[in-house]
């Protein structure tokens, strides 16, 4: 299998502070890999780094076989991230009718239905909830189809049935081949992964199947998981 991603000594220095430090991993197609981590560890800078807007990178990172950042990838790769990037004086249709032409992409009305807000194209953004502006920056982010999907923490605020309802969309997404990244710092969210990359103060502790943490560690949860190799790094 040809990976999405390649990621070789990857550091990241903001001002004199060195925020990521030396990460290599891959990502793969078809496959969801979440990004845990505490608040603070670097989930957002390295998410940045593969979408080609950080900057104080050394090391390689390799995005569908090119360069992260390349004008050829826009399109190809969807990132939503923490804060809504949407217009709030537009409506919700016109946000995404927007993007789509700036990305030459169709399936307005489609990626609509995926988030659940088909019945809010008409309505002003600035009069949305803070949940339901997340999920139109994530269908302006899957316009277009993209072959990786970059997600920083998409299901913060909210409801159970929402969050249920949005990963089974990540499922269907990942099992029609595109590459998924979901941070969060809800361990809870670990369970629906094919693999984890976990995180802390900028370094990689483990990049596994749950599965294969909770055997690694003895473990009877991911949080459990995650102490223990905290604790021993």
């Amino acid at each position: 299998m040809v990976n999405s991603v390649n990621v070789e000594g990857l550091t990241v220095v903001r001002g004199r502070t060195e925020v990521l430090h030396d990460l290599t991993f891959s990502l793969q197609p078809s496959r969801i890999t979440g990004l845990l981590g505490p608040s603070g560890c670097g989930k957002t800078t390295l998410m940045r780094a593969l979408v080609g807007v950080q900057s104080g990178i050394t090391g390689t990172v390799t995005v569908l076989g090119q360069a992260a950042g390349t004008r050829e990838l826009r399109s190809r790769v969807g990132y939503v991230t923490q804060a809504p990037a949407v217009y709030t004086d537009l409506s919700v249709g016109e946000n995404l009718r927007y993007f789509a032409s700036v990305l030459g992409a169709t399936g307005v009305e489609q990626v609509l239905g995926q988030v659940g807000l088909a019945d809010r194209s008409d309505q002003l953004v600035g009069t949305l909830s803070g949940g339901q502006r997340a999920r139109v920056s994530l269908a302006s982010a899957l316009l277009g189809s993209p072959e990786l999907l970059v997600l920083d923490e998409p299901t913060v605020g909210l409801d159970p049935v929402l969050r249920r309802d949005l990963w089974a969309l990540f499922r269907s997404l990942a099992d029609d081949g595109t590459t998924i990244l979901v941070s969060s710092h809800v361990m809870d969210e670990a369970g629906r992964c094919d693999r984890l990359l976990l995180m802390r103060e900028g370094r990689l502790v483990a990049d596994d199947s749950p599965s294969g943490l909770l055997m690694a560690t003895g473990a009877t949860d991911v949080e459990g998981a995650f102490l223990s190799l905290a604790l021993a790094s």
